[in-house]
Protein backbone atom coordinates (compact mmCIF):
# COMPACT_ATOMS: atom_id res chain seq x y z
CA UNK A 1 0.00 0.00 0.00
CA UNK A 2 3.18 2.12 0.79
CA UNK A 3 4.81 4.23 -2.00
CA UNK A 4 7.61 5.05 -0.15
CA UNK A 5 9.03 5.33 3.25
CA UNK A 6 7.51 8.36 5.64
CA UNK A 7 10.03 10.99 5.58
CA UNK A 8 10.99 11.66 9.44
CA UNK A 9 9.91 14.79 10.62
CA UNK A 10 12.11 17.29 12.83
CA UNK A 11 11.01 18.90 16.04
CA UNK A 12 11.22 21.97 13.94
CA UNK A 13 9.69 20.86 10.76
CA UNK A 14 6.78 18.98 12.77
CA UNK A 15 5.43 22.15 14.78
CA UNK A 16 5.19 23.78 10.89
CA UNK A 17 3.16 21.22 9.93
CA UNK A 18 1.16 21.12 12.72
CA UNK A 19 0.34 24.60 12.58
CA UNK A 20 -0.16 24.39 8.84
CA UNK A 21 -2.74 21.90 8.68
CA UNK A 22 -4.09 23.50 11.73
CA UNK A 23 -4.61 26.16 9.82
CA UNK A 24 -6.31 24.12 6.55
CA UNK A 25 -8.58 23.03 8.72
CA UNK A 26 -9.71 25.68 10.80
CA UNK A 27 -10.03 27.43 7.61
CA UNK A 28 -12.30 24.81 5.74
CA UNK A 29 -14.15 24.75 9.41
CA UNK A 30 -14.79 28.74 9.18
CA UNK A 31 -15.84 28.09 5.41
CA UNK A 32 -18.55 25.36 6.06
CA UNK A 33 -19.81 27.66 8.86
CA UNK A 34 -19.98 30.47 6.96
CA UNK A 35 -22.02 28.86 4.19
CA UNK A 36 -24.02 27.18 6.86
CA UNK A 37 -24.84 29.94 9.14
CA UNK A 38 -25.34 32.17 6.33
CA UNK A 39 -28.18 29.89 4.42
CA UNK A 40 -29.78 29.58 7.92
CA UNK A 41 -29.97 32.89 8.83
CA UNK A 42 -31.36 33.90 5.47
CA UNK A 43 -34.70 31.11 5.73
CA UNK A 44 -32.77 28.53 3.38
CA UNK A 45 -32.37 25.29 5.76
CA UNK A 46 -35.31 23.29 6.54
CA UNK A 47 -37.02 21.12 9.05
CA UNK A 48 -36.26 18.85 7.12
CA UNK A 49 -33.73 17.96 7.97
CA UNK A 50 -32.35 20.46 10.34
CA UNK A 51 -35.04 21.06 12.51
CA UNK A 52 -35.58 16.82 13.34
CA UNK A 53 -31.89 16.31 14.09
CA UNK A 54 -32.15 19.49 16.53
CA UNK A 55 -35.25 17.84 18.66
CA UNK A 56 -33.57 14.48 18.13
CA UNK A 57 -30.15 16.01 19.70
CA UNK A 58 -31.79 18.43 22.39
CA UNK A 59 -33.41 14.90 23.74
CA UNK A 60 -29.83 13.28 24.30
CA UNK A 61 -28.82 16.31 25.89
CA UNK A 62 -31.29 16.32 28.19
CA UNK A 63 -30.53 12.63 29.33
CA UNK A 64 -34.19 11.46 27.19
CA UNK A 65 -34.96 9.34 24.50
CA UNK A 66 -33.91 10.96 20.66
CA UNK A 67 -37.49 11.86 20.12
CA UNK A 68 -38.55 13.80 16.91
CA UNK A 69 -42.17 14.99 17.07
CA UNK A 70 -41.71 16.95 13.60
CA UNK A 71 -40.27 13.45 11.97
CA UNK A 72 -42.58 11.26 13.92
CA UNK A 73 -45.65 13.64 12.93
CA UNK A 74 -44.93 13.52 9.72
CA UNK A 75 -44.30 9.94 9.41
CA UNK A 76 -48.10 9.09 11.58
CA UNK A 77 -46.06 8.27 14.25
CA UNK A 78 -47.06 10.31 16.59
CA UNK A 79 -44.87 13.13 19.17
CA UNK A 80 -42.94 10.36 20.65
CA UNK A 81 -41.24 8.46 17.71
CA UNK A 82 -37.79 8.01 18.42
CA UNK A 83 -35.44 8.99 15.80
CA UNK A 84 -33.67 6.39 15.98
CA UNK A 85 -36.12 4.15 14.38
CA UNK A 86 -35.87 5.86 11.07
CA UNK A 87 -32.17 5.92 10.80
CA UNK A 88 -29.88 3.84 13.40
CA UNK A 89 -27.18 7.31 14.61
CA UNK A 90 -26.66 6.52 17.84
CA UNK A 91 -23.00 8.57 17.37
CA UNK A 92 -25.14 11.47 17.28
CA UNK A 93 -25.11 11.40 21.18
CA UNK A 94 -21.52 12.69 20.79
CA UNK A 95 -22.88 16.21 20.17
CA UNK A 96 -25.63 15.96 23.13
CA UNK A 97 -22.73 18.37 25.55
CA UNK A 98 -22.52 20.51 22.75
CA UNK A 99 -26.73 21.46 23.67
CA UNK A 100 -25.28 22.66 26.91
CA UNK A 101 -23.25 25.48 26.00
CA UNK A 102 -25.88 26.44 22.97
CA UNK A 103 -29.02 24.86 22.77
CA UNK A 104 -30.24 25.06 19.04
CA UNK A 105 -29.64 24.12 15.15
CA UNK A 106 -27.32 26.33 14.99
CA UNK A 107 -25.08 23.94 17.23
CA UNK A 108 -25.48 21.06 14.60
CA UNK A 109 -24.29 23.90 11.68
CA UNK A 110 -20.97 24.54 13.46
CA UNK A 111 -20.76 20.66 14.72
CA UNK A 112 -21.14 19.45 11.56
CA UNK A 113 -18.08 21.95 9.54
CA UNK A 114 -15.92 21.14 12.24
CA UNK A 115 -16.22 17.29 11.45
CA UNK A 116 -15.78 18.09 7.74
CA UNK A 117 -13.08 19.71 8.29
CA UNK A 118 -11.79 17.42 10.87
CA UNK A 119 -11.11 14.76 7.70
CA UNK A 120 -8.31 16.71 6.72
CA UNK A 121 -6.25 15.89 9.24
CA UNK A 122 -5.75 11.95 8.38
CA UNK A 123 -5.81 12.86 4.67
CA UNK A 124 -2.72 14.56 5.36
CA UNK A 125 -0.68 11.81 7.22
CA UNK A 126 -1.65 9.29 4.96
CA UNK A 127 -0.94 11.55 1.66
CA UNK A 128 2.29 12.52 3.23
CA UNK A 129 3.37 9.27 4.09
CA UNK A 130 2.34 7.29 0.41
CA UNK A 131 4.06 10.33 -1.58
CA UNK A 132 5.16 13.14 0.46
CA UNK A 133 4.94 16.42 1.77
CA UNK A 134 3.73 19.05 -1.03
CA UNK A 135 1.56 16.36 -2.22
CA UNK A 136 -0.54 16.14 1.21
CA UNK A 137 -1.12 19.66 1.03
CA UNK A 138 -2.18 19.64 -2.27
CA UNK A 139 -4.89 16.71 -1.53
CA UNK A 140 -5.71 18.22 1.98
CA UNK A 141 -7.20 21.39 -0.18
CA UNK A 142 -8.59 19.16 -2.09
CA UNK A 143 -10.57 17.36 0.07
CA UNK A 144 -11.42 20.32 1.54
CA UNK A 145 -12.71 22.23 -1.73
CA UNK A 146 -14.80 18.91 -2.68
CA UNK A 147 -17.95 18.63 -4.51
CA UNK A 148 -19.56 16.20 -1.94
CA UNK A 149 -18.25 18.44 1.12
CA UNK A 150 -19.68 21.65 -0.73
CA UNK A 151 -22.97 20.02 -1.08
CA UNK A 152 -23.73 18.20 1.82
CA UNK A 153 -22.75 21.82 3.97
CA UNK A 154 -25.12 23.29 1.82
CA UNK A 155 -27.45 21.06 3.00
CA UNK A 156 -29.15 21.88 6.61
CA UNK A 157 -27.46 19.04 8.75
CA UNK A 158 -27.04 15.19 8.67
CA UNK A 159 -25.30 12.36 10.44
CA UNK A 160 -22.98 11.93 7.17
CA UNK A 161 -20.73 14.36 8.33
CA UNK A 162 -19.19 12.01 10.90
CA UNK A 163 -18.08 9.69 8.01
CA UNK A 164 -15.42 11.25 6.47
CA UNK A 165 -13.48 11.67 9.09
CA UNK A 166 -13.78 8.31 10.44
CA UNK A 167 -13.20 6.41 7.09
CA UNK A 168 -10.09 8.37 6.85
CA UNK A 169 -8.85 7.39 10.51
CA UNK A 170 -9.39 3.81 8.94
CA UNK A 171 -7.59 3.97 6.37
CA UNK A 172 -4.59 6.19 7.41
CA UNK A 173 -4.75 4.13 11.06
CA UNK A 174 -4.20 0.53 8.52
CA UNK A 175 -1.11 2.55 6.93
CA UNK A 176 0.08 3.20 10.05
CA UNK A 177 -0.16 -0.32 11.17
CA UNK A 178 -2.12 0.63 14.37
CA UNK A 179 -5.09 -2.12 13.53
CA UNK A 180 -7.08 -1.75 17.27
CA UNK A 181 -7.41 2.52 16.15
CA UNK A 182 -8.76 0.82 12.95
CA UNK A 183 -11.06 -1.34 14.77
CA UNK A 184 -12.22 1.57 16.75
CA UNK A 185 -12.77 3.80 14.08
CA UNK A 186 -14.91 1.03 12.38
CA UNK A 187 -16.97 0.59 15.59
CA UNK A 188 -17.44 4.36 14.88
CA UNK A 189 -18.47 4.19 11.19
CA UNK A 190 -20.97 1.55 11.90
CA UNK A 191 -22.71 4.02 14.61
CA UNK A 192 -22.79 6.47 12.16
CA UNK A 193 -26.06 4.41 10.10
CA UNK A 194 -27.51 1.82 10.02
CA UNK A 195 -26.40 0.54 6.55
CA UNK A 196 -22.29 2.06 7.19
CA UNK A 197 -21.82 -1.67 8.26
CA UNK A 198 -21.98 -2.77 4.53
CA UNK A 199 -18.79 0.13 3.74
CA UNK A 200 -17.30 -1.96 6.62
CA UNK A 201 -18.04 -4.67 4.42
CA UNK A 202 -16.07 -2.94 2.09
CA UNK A 203 -13.06 -2.02 4.01
CA UNK A 204 -12.83 -5.76 5.44
CA UNK A 205 -12.53 -6.80 1.26
CA UNK A 206 -9.69 -4.30 0.83
CA UNK A 207 -8.26 -5.31 3.94
CA UNK A 208 -8.36 -9.21 2.47
CA UNK A 209 -6.63 -7.68 -0.44
CA UNK A 210 -3.69 -7.08 2.08
CA UNK A 211 -2.95 -10.66 3.57
CA UNK A 212 -4.73 -10.06 6.69
CA UNK A 213 -6.82 -12.36 6.52
CA UNK A 214 -7.93 -12.99 9.90
CA UNK A 215 -8.76 -8.73 9.93
CA UNK A 216 -10.49 -9.08 6.49
CA UNK A 217 -12.93 -11.87 7.20
CA UNK A 218 -14.03 -10.07 10.44
CA UNK A 219 -14.47 -6.89 9.08
CA UNK A 220 -16.87 -8.63 6.52
CA UNK A 221 -18.80 -10.78 8.57
CA UNK A 222 -18.89 -7.99 11.46
CA UNK A 223 -20.32 -5.32 9.35
CA UNK A 224 -22.73 -7.45 7.67
CA UNK A 225 -24.09 -8.67 10.81
CA UNK A 226 -24.28 -4.76 12.34
CA UNK A 227 -26.31 -3.86 9.63
CA UNK A 228 -29.08 -6.88 9.40
CA UNK A 229 -28.80 -6.89 13.26
CA UNK A 230 -30.08 -2.99 13.26
CA UNK A 231 -32.23 -3.27 10.61
CA UNK A 232 -33.85 -6.62 11.95
CA UNK A 233 -33.66 -5.46 15.30
CA UNK A 234 -32.25 -2.19 16.91
CA UNK A 235 -34.64 -0.37 14.36
CA UNK A 236 -38.11 -1.93 15.17
CA UNK A 237 -36.75 -1.94 19.14
CA UNK A 238 -37.73 1.47 19.42
CA UNK A 239 -40.73 1.59 17.30
CA UNK A 240 -38.97 2.05 13.62
CA UNK A 241 -40.00 0.34 10.97
CA UNK A 242 -36.92 -1.31 8.83
CA UNK A 243 -38.29 -1.02 5.21
CA UNK A 244 -38.73 2.27 5.44
CA UNK A 245 -35.91 2.74 3.27
CA UNK A 246 -36.60 -0.62 0.93
CA UNK A 247 -36.14 0.76 -2.49
CA UNK A 248 -35.82 -2.10 -4.41
CA UNK A 249 -39.03 -3.52 -4.61
CA UNK A 250 -38.24 -3.31 -8.62
CA UNK A 251 -35.19 -6.41 -8.08
CA UNK A 252 -37.26 -8.24 -5.36
CA UNK A 253 -39.18 -7.95 -2.16
CA UNK A 254 -36.09 -8.37 -0.06
CA UNK A 255 -32.35 -9.47 0.52
CA UNK A 256 -32.67 -12.99 -0.90
CA UNK A 257 -34.78 -11.98 -3.79
CA UNK A 258 -32.86 -9.16 -5.14
CA UNK A 259 -29.37 -11.77 -5.05
CA UNK A 260 -31.32 -13.99 -6.97
CA UNK A 261 -32.28 -11.39 -9.63
CA UNK A 262 -28.72 -10.38 -9.87
CA UNK A 263 -28.05 -14.17 -10.26
CA UNK A 264 -31.10 -14.16 -13.14
CA UNK A 265 -30.13 -11.63 -15.07
CA UNK A 266 -27.41 -10.27 -14.33
CA UNK A 267 -27.00 -8.31 -17.63
CA UNK A 268 -30.38 -6.47 -16.33
CA UNK A 269 -29.11 -5.56 -12.86
CA UNK A 270 -25.79 -4.10 -14.88
CA UNK A 271 -28.32 -1.32 -17.20
CA UNK A 272 -30.26 -0.58 -13.54
CA UNK A 273 -26.41 0.63 -12.38
CA UNK A 274 -26.32 3.01 -16.00
CA UNK A 275 -29.82 3.91 -16.60
CA UNK A 276 -31.07 6.56 -16.90
CA UNK A 277 -28.16 8.47 -17.56
CA UNK A 278 -27.68 10.60 -14.62
CA UNK A 279 -26.22 8.07 -12.75
CA UNK A 280 -23.63 8.16 -14.99
CA UNK A 281 -23.03 11.40 -14.73
CA UNK A 282 -22.97 11.07 -10.85
CA UNK A 283 -20.00 8.34 -11.48
CA UNK A 284 -17.91 10.60 -13.33
CA UNK A 285 -18.24 13.71 -11.00
CA UNK A 286 -17.32 11.11 -7.73
CA UNK A 287 -14.41 9.63 -9.70
CA UNK A 288 -12.92 12.58 -11.42
CA UNK A 289 -11.58 14.51 -8.05
CA UNK A 290 -9.39 11.60 -7.46
CA UNK A 291 -8.41 11.89 -11.78
CA UNK A 292 -9.50 7.98 -12.03
CA UNK A 293 -6.41 6.82 -10.26
CA UNK A 294 -8.88 5.97 -7.26
CA UNK A 295 -9.86 2.50 -10.06
CA UNK A 296 -6.39 1.31 -9.67
CA UNK A 297 -6.47 1.26 -5.43
CA UNK A 298 -8.67 -1.22 -3.44
CA UNK A 299 -9.40 0.94 -1.04
CA UNK A 300 -12.22 2.52 -3.39
CA UNK A 301 -13.95 -1.12 -2.56
CA UNK A 302 -14.93 0.54 0.20
CA UNK A 303 -17.24 2.17 -2.02
CA UNK A 304 -18.88 0.09 -3.57
CA UNK A 305 -21.74 -1.65 -1.23
CA UNK A 306 -22.74 2.49 -0.13
CA UNK A 307 -22.70 3.46 -4.61
CA UNK A 308 -24.80 0.49 -5.09
CA UNK A 309 -27.26 1.21 -2.14
CA UNK A 310 -28.24 4.22 -4.18
CA UNK A 311 -27.55 3.64 -7.97
CA UNK A 312 -29.74 0.29 -7.78
CA UNK A 313 -32.67 1.75 -5.63
CA UNK A 314 -35.76 3.46 -7.12
CA UNK A 315 -35.41 6.69 -5.73
CA UNK A 316 -34.32 9.47 -8.09
CA UNK A 317 -33.17 11.70 -5.36
CA UNK A 318 -30.20 9.27 -4.45
CA UNK A 319 -29.09 9.14 -7.84
CA UNK A 320 -27.50 12.45 -8.51
CA UNK A 321 -25.00 15.17 -7.26
CA UNK A 322 -27.26 16.91 -4.83
CA UNK A 323 -27.90 17.22 -0.86
CA UNK A 324 -25.19 15.25 1.45
CA UNK A 325 -25.25 11.54 -0.07
CA UNK A 326 -21.82 11.45 -1.90
CA UNK A 327 -19.68 12.98 1.30
CA UNK A 328 -20.44 9.29 2.41
CA UNK A 329 -17.57 7.97 -0.03
CA UNK A 330 -15.53 11.05 -0.76
CA UNK A 331 -13.01 10.36 1.46
CA UNK A 332 -12.97 6.89 0.42
CA UNK A 333 -12.41 8.15 -3.21
CA UNK A 334 -9.57 10.94 -2.26
CA UNK A 335 -7.31 8.19 -0.25
CA UNK A 336 -8.24 5.48 -3.24
CA UNK A 337 -6.46 8.34 -5.39
CA UNK A 338 -3.45 8.62 -3.43
CA UNK A 339 -3.02 4.91 -3.00
CA UNK A 340 -3.77 4.29 -6.74
CA UNK A 341 -1.23 6.62 -7.95
CA UNK A 342 1.16 5.58 -5.50
CA UNK A 343 0.97 2.06 -7.64
CA UNK A 344 1.59 4.18 -10.69
CA UNK A 345 4.30 5.50 -9.68
CA UNK A 346 5.83 1.83 -9.10
CA UNK A 347 4.66 0.37 -12.19
CA UNK A 348 5.93 3.37 -14.29
CA UNK A 349 9.16 4.40 -12.37
CA UNK A 350 8.23 7.95 -12.55
CA UNK A 351 8.66 9.63 -8.93
CA UNK A 352 7.56 12.58 -10.08
CA UNK A 353 4.08 11.59 -10.90
CA UNK A 354 2.57 11.69 -7.07
CA UNK A 355 3.21 15.59 -7.00
CA UNK A 356 1.90 16.15 -10.52
CA UNK A 357 -1.25 14.00 -9.69
CA UNK A 358 -1.76 15.84 -6.35
CA UNK A 359 -1.53 19.22 -8.21
CA UNK A 360 -4.13 18.16 -10.49
CA UNK A 361 -6.90 16.92 -8.15
CA UNK A 362 -6.61 20.23 -6.38
CA UNK A 363 -6.94 21.91 -9.83
CA UNK A 364 -9.87 19.77 -10.34
CA UNK A 365 -11.30 20.45 -6.49
CA UNK A 366 -11.09 24.79 -8.00
CA UNK A 367 -12.26 24.02 -11.17
CA UNK A 368 -15.39 22.69 -10.13
CA UNK A 369 -16.62 25.61 -7.38
CA UNK A 370 -18.18 27.37 -9.45
CA UNK A 371 -20.82 24.69 -10.26
CA UNK A 372 -20.78 23.43 -6.53
CA UNK A 373 -22.39 25.14 -3.48
CA UNK A 374 -19.05 26.90 -2.17
CA UNK A 375 -19.49 29.53 -5.49
CA UNK A 376 -22.03 30.90 -3.12
CA UNK A 377 -19.84 32.37 -0.51
CA UNK A 378 -18.12 34.98 -3.48
CA UNK A 379 -21.39 36.47 -4.71
CA UNK A 380 -22.64 39.60 -2.71
CA UNK A 381 -26.08 38.70 -3.48
CA UNK A 382 -25.63 35.59 -1.25
CA UNK A 383 -25.39 37.76 2.10
CA UNK A 384 -28.23 39.95 1.34
CA UNK A 385 -30.97 40.41 3.23
CA UNK A 386 -34.74 40.31 1.33
CA UNK A 387 -37.69 41.70 2.53
CA UNK A 388 -39.01 38.05 2.78
CA UNK A 389 -36.67 37.63 5.28
CA UNK A 390 -37.16 40.55 7.04
CA UNK A 391 -41.12 38.75 7.32
CA UNK A 392 -39.62 35.73 8.14
CA UNK A 393 -37.82 37.31 11.46
CA UNK A 394 -41.14 39.27 12.36
CA UNK A 395 -43.45 36.01 11.65
CA UNK A 396 -41.11 33.88 14.05
CA UNK A 397 -41.13 36.57 16.45
CA UNK A 398 -45.11 36.58 16.55
CA UNK A 399 -44.88 32.83 17.80
CA UNK A 400 -44.68 32.59 21.85
CA UNK A 401 -41.91 30.49 23.35
CA UNK A 402 -43.21 26.87 24.01
CA UNK A 403 -46.02 26.33 22.23
CA UNK A 404 -46.38 23.84 20.08
CA UNK A 405 -46.57 25.18 16.37
CA UNK A 406 -46.75 23.78 12.51
CA UNK A 407 -44.51 25.77 10.43
CA UNK A 408 -43.86 25.66 6.85
CA UNK A 409 -40.54 23.67 6.17
CA UNK A 410 -37.98 26.80 5.98
CA UNK A 411 -39.07 28.79 8.83
CA UNK A 412 -38.89 25.67 11.41
CA UNK A 413 -35.55 25.51 12.22
CA UNK A 414 -35.87 28.96 13.70
CA UNK A 415 -38.29 27.98 15.95
CA UNK A 416 -36.97 24.83 17.13
CA UNK A 417 -34.65 26.17 19.45
CA UNK A 418 -37.58 27.49 21.77
CA UNK A 419 -40.91 25.45 21.09
CA UNK A 420 -42.53 22.01 19.65
CA UNK A 421 -42.07 22.40 15.97
CA UNK A 422 -44.20 19.85 13.32
CA UNK A 423 -43.98 20.39 10.03
CA UNK A 424 -46.70 22.23 8.35
CA UNK A 425 -48.54 19.89 5.75
CA UNK A 426 -52.06 19.28 4.01
CA UNK A 427 -53.19 17.53 6.78
CA UNK A 428 -55.72 18.58 9.49
CA UNK A 429 -54.03 20.48 11.83
CA UNK A 430 -53.05 19.49 15.65
CA UNK A 431 -51.41 22.62 16.76
CA UNK A 432 -52.46 25.41 18.01
CA UNK A 433 -49.84 27.72 16.50
CA UNK A 434 -49.12 27.39 12.54
CA UNK A 435 -46.73 29.14 10.56
CA UNK A 436 -47.76 29.39 6.32
CA UNK A 437 -45.99 30.86 3.97
CA UNK A 438 -48.46 31.73 0.79
CA UNK A 439 -45.99 33.04 -1.77
CA UNK A 440 -43.60 30.73 -2.15
CA UNK A 441 -43.24 26.71 -2.77
CA UNK A 442 -42.09 24.56 0.01
CA UNK A 443 -42.40 21.28 0.37
CA UNK A 444 -44.39 18.60 0.67
CA UNK A 445 -46.62 21.68 -0.79
CA UNK A 446 -47.33 21.36 -4.50
CA UNK A 447 -48.09 24.97 -5.02
CA UNK A 448 -48.74 27.95 -3.37
CA UNK A 449 -52.13 28.11 -4.71
CA UNK A 450 -52.90 24.88 -2.72
CA UNK A 451 -50.80 26.60 0.37
CA UNK A 452 -53.29 29.79 0.69
CA UNK A 453 -56.61 27.75 -0.34
CA UNK A 454 -55.22 25.69 3.14
CA UNK A 455 -55.03 29.25 4.98
CA UNK A 456 -58.26 29.94 3.98
CA UNK A 457 -59.84 26.62 5.15
CA UNK A 458 -57.94 27.46 9.23
CA UNK A 459 -59.52 30.47 9.16
CA UNK A 460 -63.03 29.08 8.46
CA UNK A 461 -61.97 26.32 11.20
CA UNK A 462 -61.32 28.70 14.21
CA UNK A 463 -57.96 29.94 13.39
CA UNK A 464 -56.98 33.29 13.88
CA UNK A 465 -54.62 35.73 11.90
CA UNK A 466 -52.22 37.35 14.07
CA UNK A 467 -49.52 38.27 11.24
CA UNK A 468 -49.80 38.61 7.79
CA UNK A 469 -46.63 40.08 5.63
CA UNK A 470 -44.95 39.42 2.64
CA UNK A 471 -46.77 36.13 2.16
CA UNK A 472 -46.11 34.77 6.03
CA UNK A 473 -49.13 34.12 7.62
CA UNK A 474 -49.47 33.58 11.06
CA UNK A 475 -52.38 31.75 12.59
CA UNK A 476 -53.20 30.82 16.47
CA UNK A 477 -56.39 28.81 17.52
CA UNK A 478 -57.51 30.08 20.81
Amino acid sequence: MAARTAIPLLAGDRARHVVAVAAITLAAMGIYTLLGLVRHNLFRTTSLDLTLFDQAVRGMAGFGAPTSPLRGMSLGQGMDFNQLGEHFSPILALLAPLYWVHDGPETLIVAQAALFALAIVPIWRYTRRVLGTAPAYLVAIAYALSWPVARAVNFDFHEVAFAPVLIALMVERFHAGRHGQVALAAVGLALVKEDMGLMVVGFGLFVLTKGRRFDGLMYVGGGLFYTFFALGMLIPAVGGDSHMYWAYDHLGTDVPAVAGKMIEDPIGVLHTLVSPMVKVDTLAYLLWPALLTCLFSPIILMAVPPYLERMLSDRSIWWGTDFHHSAFIVAVVICAGVDGTARLMRWTGRGGLGLAWAAGACAVALTVVPRFPFDQLIRPEFYESQPDVVAAEAAVRAVPDGVVVEAINHVGPHLSGRATVLLWEDRPAVAPWIVADVARISYPWGSPDRQRERVEELKRDGYQVVFDQEGYVVLHRP
